[in-house]
């Protein structure tokens, strides 16, 4: 169990770290990451990040398909979580 905790950590720390890179490039009219990227990260695991990352930085919180990417991803993972640690998911 502590790999998983560790993965969504990981992932978690990526997706915010890009998140802050998106948001220091937006400042500077650097070049962005693509929201796909964000997305991505987000649905792999890196919600909890995302969410920080809008949150905290304030970036990219009226893009709804980016916020609402997050809560998915989010809603996605716990209900695997749920269907894996229920007797359902253990039988399959």
């Amino acid at each position: 169990m502590s790999a998983v905790v560790a993965a969504y950590l990981a992932a978690s720390l990526v997706t915010f770290l890009l998140y802050a890179a998106d948001r220091r490039a937006a400042r500077r009219g650097a070049r962005r990451i693509r929201e796909r990227t964000l997305q991505v990260w987000a649905l792999a695991g890196g919600f909890a990040g995302a969410l920080a990352g809008q949150a905290l930085l304030r970036h990219k919180t009226r893009h709804a398909a980016l916020v609402l990417g997050a809560w998915l991803g989010l809603a996605l993972h716990a209900a695997v979580w749920i269907w894996w640690l229920t007797s359902a998911g253990r039988s399959a």
